[in-house]
């Protein structure tokens, strides 16, 4: 049963959803969402390769920033990135599906930091991603 944070949190990150057009562009599916956690997918497109013929590194630090963004900020308190860090494990390929879930790992009153781990579809780690944001006074969404 969820939560009335875990309900909260759904409508925070719905919303955003819906002004996130680089997000949408890159074809998010939110699959959860919890109170300082996220969990979400997309297929890579061919239009996504780099010049020299690879899946672009931005692809998947992309998606873990935006899962970043969505646990960190699910709480409906503004809160930026201050410092991200992206370690790529195994290349990604055109059509693989990538799964990225955050991790609440610190729940300060001014900062925030968290782990992603992206998965492709056989569940092998492609990267790993570490977020650290700012948290600041002021209401995300008006709901």
């Amino acid at each position: 049963m969820k939560t009335a944070a875990d309900l909260l949190a759904g409508k925070v990150v719905a919303q955003i959803l819906k002004q996130d057009l680089f997000s949408q562009w890159l074809g998010i599916e939110i699959l959860e969402v919890k109170e300082g956690y996220s969990k979400i997918k997309m297929v890579v497109r061919k239009e996504m390769i780099n010049g020299l013929g690879i899946v672009h590194g931005g692809i998947a630090f992309s998606l873990s920033d935006s899962c970043f963004a969505y646990a960190c900020t699910n709480r409906n308190v503004l809160s930026v990135a201050l410092d991200t860090a992206i370690n790529f494990i195994k290349p990604v390929q055109v059509g693989d599906i990538l799964t990225a879930e955050a991790n609440e790992i610190h729940n300060g009153k001014s900062t925030g930091l968290y782990h992603i781990t992206v998965t492709n579809q056989n569940n092998y780690m492609i990267a790993f991603f570490k977020g650290t944001c700012f948290r600041t006074n002021k209401a995300l969404v008006s709901l």
